[in-house]
């Protein structure tokens, strides 16, 4: 395997951490795959997804909304509703959705196998 040359290293880790910066911690990506199911309310996001709190959520969506990951939509009425939706940007995601959650299978599945043997994780 031939190795990047230092430019291409750090062109690399730049792309990285750009992406990382936008769709990095724990909650945003599982907030995208919650609205890949289709839009969703504030109430309904924060029971979809366990263990975060309405300030994180709230302050999770303003940043993917930023990024152009969601869309807020409004309707006026009694009671007014507010929904959640993905951008078609999002779907730029799906790729690395998918790559994600098939390592993250693999790995888990690593795990438990070097736990059965007492051994360490294969790499």
């Amino acid at each position: 395997m031939e190795h990047p040359s230092p430019t291409q290293c750090k062109a690399t880790l730049n792309a990285i951490a750009d992406a990382l910066y936008v769709i990095g911690g724990k909650w945003k990506l599982r907030i995208i795959v919650a609205l890949r199911e289709g839009n969703k309310r504030f109430n309904e996001l924060q029971r979809v997804i366990d263990g975060i709190s309405a300030k994180v959520l709230s302050a999770e969506l303003k940043d993917l909304e930023l990024n152009g990951f969601v869309s807020r939509n409004v309707f006026t009425g009694t009671p007014v509703i507010v929904e959640y939706e993905l951008s078609a940007y999002a779907e730029t995601l799906n790729g690395v959705l998918q790559s994600l959650s098939e390592w993250g299978t693999m790995h888990k599945e690593n795990v438990k196998k070097s736990m059965k043997n007492n051994e360490p994780v294969e790499a």
